[in-house]
């Protein structure tokens, strides 16, 4: 790879794209790249570090002299790009396999994966060392307050990788964190997800086995040992294991957990720590993030300064206003289990509140039947649960698709207040007419929703 200079980026303008890009540019490396949509603040960013972009995907955007093009997860076959690579014989590599001979050889990696918490806990562990002055690189699925970006690499010995089961790309149908190097892998929990890719819960075991199975002998592998399929997948592992969770079996137990409405405290193995976020799950994030960042070596002074001065990750129950007295707020949850761990916490903040959940089906899982009926038990936990019509139906198979009108009598069934409202005017309209001062309005999407925050926030100011 020593020999090669001139790298094209696919799908430049993804936040680990356009991070690995720039930081390829910082190097030395000659790099282009293009995108469906350029827009700021990433095309800004890459523009002010001499980036030359081109808008929209055509053959001829490749430079003739390009020796390696960079195809994102997010591009098929039938790419015009993808198409010239393939045609033209260029050597072409996923944005995980550029990462593991660039950044990552060589490096402490720290790989946080599961289906639940890994953004939290990545980004949480990610500040906990640049905190203690150890300039990490990092690379999460989200945007940490206290670090100012979703990716971004140095020339630390430290690496944190937010490590996604998702496949690598339209060549590579490996997971993405099996390229990550990993010398600590955080399991925080695994359950069915990613339908589109996985057939089976047995399926997704079998790739975290496979990710224990490249840690090596003096690495660590945290594991939540409250659930048997993080056991499951743990056993027999090549690696050393450290079991972390609430019950007595664990190697590292949490305990003398307390919870106030603005923060939670808790200890670790007998040592004491507090954060400003609430619920069990954020317990377990932290957890999990201290006893990674002790295996680092930070001192549990280090820890406690770092979890005290940890600001969250944007849309992660992050209030966006609060109008009249109804406080709005973002959330990413989407998975039922992490649903209901959203409606937790929310009780816990505002015990005196009535909750209302907006939920969009809109990842390739929530928008299939397989959590039909999964969802309906995590909506009706709230006093008042909306589901908003499915996006791009076409992409899904009709005996497939979740239904959405029956998910909200379902949830009346299970002594909920559901509603079933397709589009986001009729959800504002819905809200307005029926929320009171107090109230808590939770959105949760895994994308924009059309906008509803802002629009919620207009709607219910008076007058």
């Amino acid at each position: 790879m020593s020999d090669k200079t001139r790298f094209h980026f696919t799908g430049i303008c993804g936040t680990a794209m356009g991070a690995v890009a720039a930081a390829m540019k910082q190097r030395g490396f000659s790099v282009t790249g293009s995108d469906a949509n350029v827009y700021p603040p990433m095309s800004d960013f890459l523009r002010a570090q001499g980036i030359a972009l081109s808008e929209g995907y055509r053959g001829e955007n490749i430079p003739a002299d390009t020796d390696v093009v960079v195809i994102g997860n997010a591009i098929s076959r039938g790419n015009p790009e993808a198409e010239a690579a393939l045609d033209r014989k260029l050597l072409y590599l996923s944005l995980p396999e550029v990462m593991k001979e660039f950044f990552l050889r060589g490096k402490r990696n720290f790989v946080v994966s599961g289906t639940h918490g890994k953004t939290t806990t990545s980004a949480m562990l990610a500040w906990l060392l640049r905190h203690a002055g150890r300039d990490p690189g990092f690379m999460i699925g989200g945007l940490p307050k206290n670090l100012g970006r979703g990716a971004h690499f140095t020339d630390s010995v430290f690496n944190v990788l937010e490590g996604d089961e998702y496949d690598t790309a339209f060549f590579d149908k490996r997971s993405k964190f099996l390229h990550y190097l990993p010398e600590c892998v955080v399991i925080n929990n695994i359950e069915f997800d990613h339908a589109d890719i996985y057939n089976s819960l047995d399926e997704i075991k079998l790739t975290f086995r496979r990710l224990l199975n490249i840690v090596p002998r003096g690495g660590m592998a945290f594991i939540n040992g409250d659930e048997p399929d993080c056991l499951d997948v743990a056993r027999d592992a090549p690696c050393p294991v450290t079991t972390v969770g609430i019950g007595d079996g664990n190697t590292l137990r949490i305990g003398n957990i307390v919870y106030q409405p603005d923060r939670s405290s808790f200890a670790l193995g007998g040592v004491p720590y507090s954060l400003r976020m609430t619920g069990e799950f954020n317990v377990r994030n932290a957890a999990m993030a201290a006893a990674a960042a002790t295996f680092a070596g930070l001192t549990a002074g280090e820890i406690r300064a770092g979890l005290e001065t940890f600001e969250g990750v944007a849309r992660r129950q992050e209030l966006r206003g609060e109008v009249n007295g109804i406080k709005v707020i973002d959330d990413f949850a989407h998975h039922p289990t992490a649903i209901r761990l959203a409606v937790q916490s929310l009780r816990q903040r505002h015990p005196d509140s009535r909750l209302w959940i907006l939920f969009e089906p809109r990842s390739n899982t929530t928008r299939r039947a397989v959590f039909q009926n999964e969802l309906a038990e995590a909506l009706a936990l709230a006093d008042f649960a909306v589901v908003a019509a499915l996006t791009d139906l076409h992409k899904i198979p009709e005996n497939d698709r979740l239904d959405p009108a029956r998910l909200s009598a379902d949830i009346a069934r299970l002594g909920g207040r559901g509603f079933y409202l397709p589009d986001v005017e009729t959800i504002v309209a819905h809200v307005k007419a029926n929320a009171t001062p107090g109230d808590v309005v939770a959105v949760l999407s895994n994308g924009g929703f059309g906008g509803i925050h802002q629009k919620l926030i207009g709607a219910l100011h008076p007058g």
